[in-house]
């Protein structure tokens, strides 16, 4: 169902993630999500990234793999 949610917002030019991403502030300034309108959100090989804003996005294009960790860290059992 997620992977059929994901072909059609793709083919519409809409983004949208499930409500169980793991994190409550941007992976890059560390603002919480949605304190400048609605989070820029998108895929990196496969994992939901949210980011603050889009102004973040050239930042986290230069090191995405310190930011995903992030991410994924976050849905590890226990955090």
């Amino acid at each position: 169902m997620k992977k059929l949610l994901s072909i059609l917002l793709a083919a519409t030019g809409t983004v949208a993630f499930a409500s169980d991403y793991p994190l409550t502030v941007c992976v890059v300034s560390g603002e919480k999500l949605g304190s400048m309108g609605k989070p820029y959100a998108f895929q990196y090989e496969g994992t939901d990234v949210q980011l603050c804003c889009e102004k973040c996005k050239p930042k986290f294009d230069k090191d995405p793999a310190k930011y995903v960790t992030k991410i994924t860290d976050a849905r590890k059992p226990g955090n």
